[in-house]
């Protein structure tokens, strides 16, 4: 029986892609927070689908290790790399083990889960990769501008690995959301002009998007029409430009 492993999935974006993949495969659930995980896999075997808890931080050295180790002889066909996190801030200001665990979870553990697992899916001939980047992937971020960087990783990182695996059978898909009713708001401290109301998407929304371009093997998908306006106006103007206009909203008051 093939799996869908899905990273992040506690709440928000995570949970909903874990719901969405509960269709067609069982889940593996993996967050930091047990009693959430516990939830969702109730209710995904409520639908008649196994659904595999498994603890762990992916921010930790081991983590990606950890997590590999606990899929050991299950087929997952299916891997989403949910888990990031973003600090809102003045670069300067923000505590550095904070800026230094963003790259730690939104680069390296996606990048380790990512090696560990694809090569099994390139020897059975198939498999869907969809990574979490964001719309904020498209340009610099000032006053978030560790976390914009880790998403135009994964943005650049799924692309090219996406080129690598035609014909292989394996997909990648960069699913990139704006802002969303989600935890990310209150974990980040972000401006409240990126959050306010008729602004933000549903995370199920976002969601059921992402998995239908991941289903088709699309390579990458904005979330919503004015997302994607904003993230093809980035072709336009600078990337001096871009982080001028992207300051003036993220400025801490």
């Amino acid at each position: 029986m093939a799996w869908a492993l899905v990273t992040g999935a506690s709440a928000g974006i995570g949970a909903e892609l874990a719901k969405c993949c509960a269709r067609d495969f069982d889940v593996i659930l993996t967050a930091r927070r047990e009693a959430p995980l516990r939830e969702l896999a109730r209710a995904i075997e409520g639908g008649g689908r196994k659904a595999k808890v498994v603890v762990c931080d992916l921010g930790a050295a081991d983590g990606a290790e950890q997590l590999a180790s606990a899929c050991d002889g299950l087929e997952v066909e299916v891997l989403v790399n949910n888990a990031g996190y973003g600090l809102a801030g003045r670069f300067a200001e923000l505590p550095v083990a904070g800026q230094t665990g963003e790259v730690n979870l939104n680069i390296r553990a996606l990048t380790e889960v990512s090696r560990l697992l694809v090569p099994g899916m390139i020897a059975r001939g198939r498999g869907r990769v969809l990574n979490v980047a964001s719309t904020a992937a498209f340009q610099p971020g000032p006053f978030m501008a560790v976390y914009c960087a880790t998403k135009a990783y994964v943005l650049s990182f799924s692309v090219a690995l996406g080129e690598e695996l035609r014909g292989t059978g394996v997909t990648v898909t960069a699913l990139c959301p704006g802002a969303t009713a989600s935890e990310f708001a209150a974990v980040s401290g972000a401006s409240d002009k990126l959050f306010a109301d008729g602004k933000t998407m549903k995370a199920s929304e976002v969601a059921e998007i992402g998995y239908q371009a991941m289903r088709r093997g699309k390579g990458v998908v904005v979330a919503g029409m004015q997302n994607r306006l904003m993230a093809f106006s980035t072709r336009f103007v600078s990337s001096g430009i871009a982080a001028r206009i992207a300051a003036g909203i993220m400025r801490p008051k």
